[in-house]
């Protein structure tokens, strides 16, 4: 459970989510990362992790990006300071990791994205950036010094020709030192640079998508008459939502950043679950070449780590969507797929055996005892 200090969770989404960072510090008391770097370095070693290492530092402006899979001896040439590695996608694998999201259910789940462990050496760090999504920094171990800037936060303000989106100009109007169970929020369109002030650094990134206009619009197959470079700026969120439920007030959203008056009934539920392009080649292997769990009694499933799920009540009808379809759900009771829906747990008795079995003929869920 997240300890906001003296403000509530309410307060959060009122006064700080989507408008201004916050540091949140002792956010979960006593933490420690669920990874060490030797695991971490070892993660970047395999095909099922997107991993990168940025090497350079703001002072001499040198930067340079390698991406993984590494070789195992790869790490034993790095140098003493100044280098990142960064692993994408680790909620997908590492179950420990996966459950943590929990902590940030306040947010509705389908607008996350994904959590991201970097290692960072003494001075390490990917240079000063901003970003168009939401992100919540958690320290895990060592310290990290964060800077802040509102300032210039434009694309016309990073270094020309380069792999990484490093700003050219950087004005720090905060500073803030994390230390393990610290939580810094950064809202969209906030510059920040984290910078190790220990040999060993590992942060954990609990990031959320953000949405295009354009993206939208290319979705919806419309032609609109110029570009529209806005982003999608969510409601204010209610505590007592559903963490995997559309409301109506999401959708007002879109239409408003659309200008337009109405949206194809299923589009958003569709839209806001489809699999990122690396987690869709990896479901299409598992569909090829995986077999359906068989289903047993009194035994408890999880939805795939790896699959988004969402639902949406329209017009008194309850819609369901998975992975960026609309999934059949007329022939269930619709407070059990409510309650999976909202917890991604499925436990086996006589109501939802048929439910649990055509999940696992479409390969969304997983024995959850696989994880223990």
């Amino acid at each position: 459970m997240i300890h906001f200090g003296q403000i509530s969770k309410e307060e959060f989404l009122a006064e700080y989510w989507q408008k201004k960072p916050l540091l949140i510090k002792n956010a979960i008391p006593n933490f420690m990362s669920p990874l060490s770097p030797d695991e971490l370095a070892g993660l970047s070693c395999e095909e099922e992790f997107e991993s990168r290492v940025v090497k350079g530092s703001i002072q001499r402006m040198d930067w340079s990006l390698e991406n993984g899979p590494f070789k195992d001896d790869y790490f034993e040439s790095m140098p003493p300071n100044d280098w990142t590695l960064l692993i994408q996608g680790v909620d997908k694998h590492i179950f420990e990791v996966y459950r943590m999201i929990e902590e940030f259910d306040f947010i509705p789940r389908w607008r996350f994205d994904d959590v991201m462990i970097s290692f960072a050496a003494k001075g390490g760090g990917v240079g000063p950036h901003y970003d168009h999504y939401d992100v919540f920094l958690l320290q895990g171990l060592g310290q990290r010094q964060w800077q802040i800037s509102s300032i210039n936060c434009s694309p016309n303000n990073y270094v020309e020709n380069s792999e990484l989106r490093i700003m050219k100009s950087f004005q720090e109007e905060d500073t803030f030192v994390a230390e393990p169970g610290d939580i810094l929020y950064i809202p969209p369109g906030i510059a920040h640079h984290g910078i190790s002030l220990d040999s060993e650094c590992i942060t954990l990134s609990f990031g959320y998508r953000s949405y295009s206009a354009n993206e939208m619009i290319e979705a919806l197959d419309l032609r609109p008459q110029k570009l529209n470079n806005d982003y999608y700026i969510d409601p204010k969120w209610q505590i007592a939502m559903g963490s995997s439920e559309i409301s109506n007030s999401a959708i007002n959203q879109a239409l408003e950043l659309l200008k337009i008056d109405q949206l194809p009934v299923e589009f958003f539920g569709c839209f806001v679950t489809r699999l990122d392009l690396f987690d869709q080649q990896k479901f299409n292997e598992m569909i090829a070449f995986g077999e359906p769990i068989d289903i047993e009694e009194s035994v408890s499933y999880i939805l795939s780590p790896m699959c988004r799920i969402a639902y949406q009540i329209i017009k008194t009808e309850l819609h369901i969507f998975i992975n960026g379809e609309p999934f059949d759900s007329q022939l269930f009771d619709n407070e059990l797929l409510i309650k999976f829906c909202n917890s991604r747990v499925i436990k086996i008795n006589h109501q939802s055996i048929l439910l649990a079995k055509k999940l696992s003929s479409l390969h969304l869920i997983e024995k959850i005892s696989d994880y223990y």
